[in-house]
């Protein structure tokens, strides 16, 4: 048996999940009407029922996100609603909250959240054992890492492909309740981590001025294919529920076509689902949203993974600003350049600044508001009107099922046989007079243009035959409709054959690794600590939402590091060091200050608030 590789893509709603299918995704995930990590990306039961009956039809799975955390006063809903769920025939959940694996549920698989913070194997392996299907990789690990957690785990792993990056551990971070009690493990991130700060150093000097100095690039390791798949992904996962079609056509047919180059004539790996794509579009991945991009960790730590100018999309670099002439711009490669397209800069306060083409021709740009800006400056394009035009349409992305059609005789009549590319069988038969052609000659090249118009159904004809003892007539109206009718039940035949993967809970009581729980195991409700407990944990702190002490909290644990950005890693940049900085570093945003702590051993970096205390590692380990 070949291995199954998955492409993953999100679902801000119907809409969005059907153009991802159409796009080539062999999965989607969606958030339902409540508990998904992005509360403003919610949909209906009825709405995620149409998705799974679409998605099922190309044995594409339909997954639903509940990885909030939950208090005692929800669990309640959370269950029924998961029973709901299993009943419209959703494939899995993705959850955090260890209360789900306490509840009566369903046989329904189970995939653990990236939220649950998944970088350990011990733990993994624990989550497996616990009757956990599916583990969602924490993305800060590399591919070494990776390759452990496959080996000592054995379970199945998702890895996150493409999107944005939180700058956090998932699930660790507390940013957000801390500043305003929006907390992100209830589905609603102030992003905090996108705003610009100060950094001052020990000394009170302003090192850096208003930067985006939490803010990082978008993840792509895309390359890496490849090599994920031998360290043991499966499911490769696009991120953004709260994405635009066009970013999520653009992503997804992008990977689609990467991935089948490497599994065609693969003799270990397949692909997840089923049907052929064709695109009116040239996918790449910087005309849609991204920050610029980083492979994070994947191959370790080495070039720099910050986006301090802005949060924002960045878009496609055009080129140089050669210079400005009268009311218009002159800019390398301009003539790329089309009406209504937006413009984006880094200013001379390195701040990023923005236009609006209204006019370009002869290679001129003819902004909304002419701004100064310096000759050589970089000119990147993040809003593409072209391409996005070309991508929202609907045929832009068609997903179709290859089919054999053969047009046959029987006693009365005629039937119509479609096999699908899956073995899957439709048979109609027409009770029809059987005449000969008035010219005496065969119709067999009429009938077959006919069976070839599958216009608007999920299917292709790719071979179709005639097979008549005799050259007997049948009237296009009649063709028409038999082709209609095989198709239709073909559908039903797919959707019937669709084997839903199921999966009853045990409970059970293996030791989980750690004994002692703190804040950051997010639990948040009886039932949750009831599973630690029968699990031989002893202590378990509350999930920070219930019990922080304002101003002196850890709000975030990152891989990522400013000193490593300022070239001052005692560490990785030794060489090149030169005058240390004096710490504490601290980050300021009006009233906002945090204190920040380095780690050098796990080569991690925490932030406090700014009433913390800690001591200031020195560098005496090396």
């Amino acid at each position: 048996m070949k291995k199954k590789i998955e492409i993953l893509a999100p679902a801000r709603d119907l809409i969005g999940g059907m153009a991802a299918i159409n796009s080539g995704a062999d999965a989607v995930y969606i958030g339902a009407p409540q508990f998904g990590a992005r509360s403003n990306a919610n949909n209906s039961i009825e709405d995620v029922a149409a998705l799974v009956k679409y998605a099922h039809l190309f044995n594409a799975q339909v997954f639903v996100v509940m990885n909030t955390i939950l208090y005692d006063n929800e669990l309640e809903t959370c269950r029924s609603m998961i029973w709901e769920l299993y009943d419209i025939g959703v494939d899995a959940l993705i959850i955090q909250d260890m209360a789900i694996m306490e509840m009566d549920l369903p046989p329904i698989v189970l995939h653990a959240s990236t939220q649950a913070n998944n970088r350990d194997a011990d733990k993994i392996k624990f989550l497996k054992d616990a009757g956990i299907k599916r583990v969602v990789l924490a993305r800060e690990l590399n591919l070494h890492q990776i390759k452990t957690i496959y080996d000592e785990a054995d379970v199945e792993l998702e890895f996150f492909v493409t999107g944005a990056l939180c700058v956090s551990f998932s699930g660790n971070c507390y940013m957000s309740v801390a500043n305003g009690e929006r907390s992100a493990n209830r589905g609603s991130c102030a992003q905090n981590c996108r705003l610009p700060y100060n950094l001052i150093d020990g000394n009170g000097e302003t090192l850096i001025k208003n930067s985006h100095l939490l803010s990082i690039k978008d993840l792509d390791v895309s390359d890496q294919i490849p090599n994920l798949i031998e360290a043991g992904i499966v499911s490769f996962k696009i991120e953004g529920r709260l994405k635009d079609v066009a970013y999520v056509k653009n992503n997804v047919s992008y990977l689609r076509q990467k991935l089948d180059s490497y599994l065609e004539g693969s003799d270990k790996y397949t692909k997840a689902s089923s049907g052929k794509c064709t695109y009116t579009f040239d996918s790449t991945l910087n005309r849609t949203f991204n920050r610029g991009y980083t492979d994070y960790f994947v191959n370790e730590r080495h070039s720099s993974i910050g986006s301090w100018e802005s949060p924002k999309s960045k878009g496609q670099y055009i080129g140089k600003l050669i210079r400005t002439v009268g009311n218009a711009y002159e800019i390398e490669n301009g003539e790329l350049l089309n009406n209504g397209d937006g413009l984006c800069f880094i200013n001379e306060n390195n701040e990023a600044d923005g236009i609006y083409v209204n006019k370009a021709e002869n290679g001129k740009v003819y902004p909304n508001v002419l701004k100064e800006i310096k000759d050589g400056t970089f000119i990147y394009r993040n809003n593409d009107i072209a391409f996005i035009k070309i991508v929202e349409r609907e045929d832009s992305a068609i997903r179709k099922i290859g089919t054999a059609l053969l047009l046959t005789e029987n006693e009365n009549g005629f039937e119509l046989i479609a096999t699908d590319e899956d073995g899957n069988v439709s048979t109609v038969k027409l009770e029809h007079s059987k005449e000969q052609t008035k010219t005496g000659e065969s119709i067999e090249e009429n009938i077959k243009v006919q069976l070839a118009k599958t216009g608007f159904t999920p299917y292709s004809a790719d071979e179709i035959n005639v097979m008549f003892s005799q050259n007997w007539f049948l009237p296009i109206s009649k063709i028409n409709e038999m082709r209609r009718n095989v198709f239709d039940q073909l559908s039903e035949i797919r959707l019937a054959n669709y084997k839903r993967e199921e999966h009853q809970l045990v409970k059970t009581s293996h030791a989980y690794p750690e004994t002692k729980l703190d804040f950051m195991y997010n639990v948040s409700n009886k039932t949750a600590r009831k599973f630690y407990e029968r699990h031989g944990v002893t202590e378990i702190e509350k999930a920070f939402e219930l019990q922080w002490d304002p101003g002196k909290s850890r709000v975030m644990t990152t891989k990522y590091c400013i000193k490593y950005e300022l070239k001052k890693c005692p560490i990785h940049q030794k060489d090149i060091v030169g005058v240390k900085v004096k710490e504490p570093l601290v980050l300021k945003q009006g009233e906002l200050e945090y204190k920040l702590k380095f780690n050098c051993k796990p080569c991690e970096m925490e932030i406090w608030e700014k009433d913390a205390e800690f001591e200031i590692e020195e560098d005496h380990f090396h």
